[in-house]
């Protein structure tokens, strides 16, 4: 990924957007946080918000104006939220002892005329860059007129204090100033490097300002500048009249203009963000309680319970409209902006270790936070992409999908692999394709399936049984993914290319992406129209789960509902349905990548409904079952399973009771319905195993399968390598059939071997070298 690629993934997410509060105000005082703050009683965070953007804050506390209320989007469900007296509140408690910071020391001298708030605020300012500070005040004591004014708002140790602070900064004061004499502002640039005019403490009739078109003295924000070079100057009205935020800004904004012009750079280059800006933050105001403001029993404002009473209201404006939906945003603790970086960052990595590559291969790719998020973010688009980067650059670690694509190549191998026409057919006018884990979830469904569709379907029906590839997209294995689809292409090809019966989603989203071509129907829509009479009437209404594959194809989802309702089932719309379907956790190979992950969102999803659940994805619903939920494949329902009393209580078949459904289901089809004999069994599936529960689920959980525990044990046997415990007897063998090493321990019983254990590494001993 290049700088400028990540720059704009970096743009689509908002989440770093200004709340509306802070970017209407003047000051951008982070009325969110001092919110929080408030909230929770802790009256010296809240100073220490106030303090890192406001200016003169024990002053201006007291009398904001609250420009930023026309903004709060708390006002869209209520009334907005009271921030000036919540400031008023704040202000009211001790101010935190700061340690004064460095102030470095420049020549230049500046001079201030007035101690307005924006005088007062630009002299704070300008002193704490360095500059040599000089305020020249008409009146008799420094910011007379500014005590005169508030004095019922502002108690008089309150502003002594702030002047205090100011004048530790080493500014100079000189009262009595001759400020309408005339000359004077020659005299003041004769003896200084620049001026700052006050203007809410001046006449501002008699300073040379530029005139707007009512003929009034105007200093356009945020640059402030005057008619006369190296002169600046603040606080006259705001868009709606004099505002101490914005005089107090103006201050800002002057002395910021002043710096720049100083050093020879333009004030007025890259300031949009000075002053109020539009935001792109979204909030969902979904659920919202109206709330009114919480009323002051006193005129003078809050007291403390009040205070945090009113904070509480604070909707704490964030977007995380995807991180709200997704378990795998959420488990990272961060957001797009977040990962794109972390991601940046993983790829550029020469040496070390990359720790992001967790986070990019346990995407499901669902596309869900791209449907809610306002902006777009495809998280899916770039975790495959970079997928796809790290296998071509050989980065991508054999952990992270290995399982996923052995088990793919099983289903592309001779064992299940399989493409016929109807018996007694020489052409197929359809082709049923039901997939490879439908075929490994319930093998009976797709016998079922494919008798009803031979018989309810004139000019033969083809069925053809094969993996996608969707394991190598996921895993941005494009050269495996190619290889898989091109075989597949030559089946169907060979077949007479015939359109295809699709019973699973996931397959027919692959082959819409990468063979267009090819004419599909999804099984349900042919289904509709052979008509079929329920055989396992649903016990009570049914919790309806899409699968994400789905997402946008609301056709098939409601022709989905169309045949289980007319067969009389009735449905439960999940919170979280349709367009907005979650993923079960198989998807994008989160469960090879991030087990535990997995296993959080589908018990989530489990969790959505009390009801029985109703998938017509075979993994959603296995994903289900093996979280303990009771969940129903649409099949059963028409379908049912022979012998089967309760579909919804059907276990999840194992990893190895998946490739043996497979296997099985060829060997069976072939015998009975062409006559003909599977291929021979490989010499070390002859092996017989003894495995107690236990040990089962332990292999269960670690991705051993019963045919690597064959393996070991026939290699074994077969060379005599293997280590025998003289206290136990049991013996312990290893073999390597690819990347990973299976160890078994294992005694012989019978005629067959008992398993005590297994375990895997991927740790290759070098025999002979040297320490």
């Amino acid at each position: 990924m290049e700088q400028n690629e990540l720059r704009q993934w970096e743009s689509r997410c908002i989440e770093e957007q200004a709340p509306w509060c802070a970017a209407a105000c003047p000051l951008h005082v982070d009325a969110r946080s001092l919110c929080a703050r408030t909230a929770a009683g802790d009256w010296a965070g809240a100073w220490q918000v106030l303090l890192r953007t406001m200016p003169l804050p024990g002053v201006l506390g007291r009398i904001c104006d609250a420009p930023c209320r026309e903004r709060c989007k708390r006002g869209e469900a209520g009334e907005a939220i009271a921030i000036h007296l919540l400031e008023r509140a704040c202000v009211g408690h001790a101010r935190p002892r700061r340690k004064p910071a460095p102030v470095p020391s420049k020549p230049q001298r500046i001079m201030v005329v007035g101690s307005g708030l924006s005088g007062l605020s630009a002299a704070g300012e300008l002193a704490r860059k360095g500059y040599q500070v000089t305020v020249h005040e008409p009146g008799e004591s420094l910011a007379q007129g500014l005590r005169e004014q508030y004095a019922a708002q502002v108690p008089d140790e309150a502003l002594d204090l702030e002047l205090d602070l100011l004048l530790k900064l080493k500014i100079k004061v000189e009262t009595r100033a001759p400020v309408d004499e005339p000359g004077f502002l020659d005299r003041m640039l004769e003896s200084c490097d620049g001026v700052f005019l006050s203007l809410d403490a001046l006449d501002p009739e008699g300073w040379p300002l530029e005139r707007g078109e009512d003929g009034r003295p105007v200093a356009a924000w945020p640059v402030q500048a005057t008619a006369r070079e190296g002169v600046f100057a603040g606080g006259l009205s705001g868009p709606d009249g004099f505002s101490p935020v914005w005089a107090a800004a103006q201050g800002r904004w002057g002395a910021a203009s002043l710096d720049r012009w100083l050093q020879g750079v333009s004030p007025g280059a890259a300031r949009e963000k000075d002053g109020p800006f539009e935001t792109r933050l979204y909030i969902s105001l979904k659920g919202v309680e109206p709330l009114p403001k919480v009323q002051p029993a006193e005129p003078e404002g809050y007291d403390d319970q009040e205070a945090i009473q009113e904070a509480g209201r604070c909707l704490q404006c964030h977007c995380l409209e995807c991180v709200k939906v997704c378990p795998y945003l959420e488990s990272f603790g961060a957001y797009p902006k977040k990962y794109a970086r972390e991601i940046y960052n993983n790829q550029s990595i020469v040496m070390g270790a990359r720790q992001a590559n967790k986070l990019i291969n346990s995407c499901s790719l669902c596309g869900l936070c791209e449907t809610v998020c306002p902006e777009d973010f495809a998280m899916q688009d770039l975790c495959l992409t970079v997928r796809r980067d790290m296998v071509q650059k050989g980065k991508m670690p054999p952990s992270a999908h290995e399982f996923a694509l052995l088990d793919m190549e099983f289903s592309l191998g001779q064992e299940f692999r399989l493409a016929k026409h109807q018996p007694g057919h020489e052409a197929s006018a359809a082709l049923f394709y039901p997939g490879c884990q439908l075929a490994a979830s319930a093998p009976s469904q797709v016998r079922a399936v494919y008798g009803h569709l031979c018989a309810s379907l004139q000019g033969g029906v083809g069925l053809m049984l094969a993996c996608c590839g969707a394991p190598a997209f996921w895993a941005g294995q494009e050269a495996k993914l190619a290889s898989a689809l091109e075989a597949w292409r030559a089946g169907w090809e060979a077949l007479g290319s015939p359109p295809l019966i699709m019973a699973c989603s996931s397959c027919a989203e692959v082959f819409r992406r990468h063979l267009p071509e090819v004419e599909q129907r999804f099984l349900w829509e042919v289904l509709a129209e052979t008509g079929m009479e329920i055989k396992a009437p649903a016990n009570g209404p049914l919790a309806m789960h899409d699968p994400c594959t789905t997402r946008h194809h609301a056709d098939i989802q409601q022709t989905v509902r169309g045949v289980v309702g007319r067969a009389g089932v009735e449905l439960e719309e999940l919170r979280l349905g349709r367009e907005l379907t979650e993923c079960c956790g198989y998807g994008g190979l989160m469960s090879t990548a991030n087990p535990e992950l997995a296993q959080e969102v589908i018990t989530r999803r489990g969790g959505q409904s009390q009801r029985d659940y109703l998938a017509y994805c075979a993994v959603c619903r296995d994903r289900l079952a093996q979280v303990g939920k009771r969940a129903l494949h649409a099949l059963d329902l028409f379908f049912p399973v022979p012998g089967e009393e309760d579909p919804a209580a059907r276990p999840s078949p194992g990893w190895s009771q998946r490739r043996e459904n497979r296997a099985r289901l060829k060997a069976e089809l072939l015998r009975d319905l062409w006559g003909e004999e599977a291929p021979a069994m490989q010499a070390h599936r002859q092996v017989e195993l003894l495995i107690a529960p236990e040990v089962a689920e332990l292999m269960e959980r670690r991705r051993i399968l019963i045919e690597d525990i064959q393996k070991v044990i026939f290699e074994a046997e077969a060379q005599g390598n293997k280590l025998c415990h003289p206290q136990t007897g049991h013996f312990l063998a290893s073999f390597r059939p690819y990347k990973a090493v299976f160890w078994v321990e294992y005694t012989p019983e019978g005629e067959g071997f008992r398993v005590h254990n297994a375990y895997a590494h991927r740790m290759k001993v070098k025999v002979g070298a040297k320490p």
